[in-house]
């Protein structure tokens, strides 16, 4: 090989390592980089993304309740997200912070779903709560004594 080739070579392979330590140092030291997610979403008060269990590609529960999921698409920065379990309550990995940079939340709208092209569809947040009459479950676990009998009335006294 000649003088020029070599030099050719040697300044290739320099620019293919710089390269590489310049990515390694972004993705994995500095970790600058967008992650995209779905997060849950509340139907009832967000327009949420629809996904329905499809039992051609996917293992169904057969339940209709359980095969629907209702989700939105957040985007952060990676060097932002917590290293913790996202299913744990006190991890905050699906959670925009105010004033975050590259941290986003996408609701479901007919554009976002064009753009997205996952097949979903979109909930109406009104006729969701129609559906889904709201149910209160606190009231059910405090009324009612221990022994399953009907609660005590309350006693009307002499004297009202």
């Amino acid at each position: 090989m000649d003088r020029k080739s070599k030099i050719f070579f040697l300044v290739f392979g320099l620019l293919i390592a710089a390269s590489v330590a310049a990515s390694y140092y972004r993705y994995i030291v500095r970790r600058d980089y967008i992650v995209q997610a779905q997060a849950d979403c509340d139907p009832a008060t967000e327009k949420c993304f629809v996904h329905t269990c499809d039992p051609a590609t996917e293992t169904c529960a057969g339940d209709a309740a359980k095969d629907t999921s209702y989700y939105q698409i957040i985007r952060r920065n990676a060097k932002h997200i917590p290293l913790c379990d996202p299913s744990a309550e006190d991890c905050a990995a699906y959670v925009c912070p105010e004033g975050e940079r590259d941290c986003s939340i996408t609701l479901c709208d007919e554009a976002t779903l064009a753009k997205e092209g996952s097949g979903d569809v979109c909930n109406d947040p009104t006729q969701y709560t129609i559906d889904h009459p709201a149910t209160d479950e606190g009231a059910s676990s405090d009324t009612g004594s221990s022994d399953g009998s009907e609660p005590d009335a309350p006693q009307a006294t002499a004297g009202e």
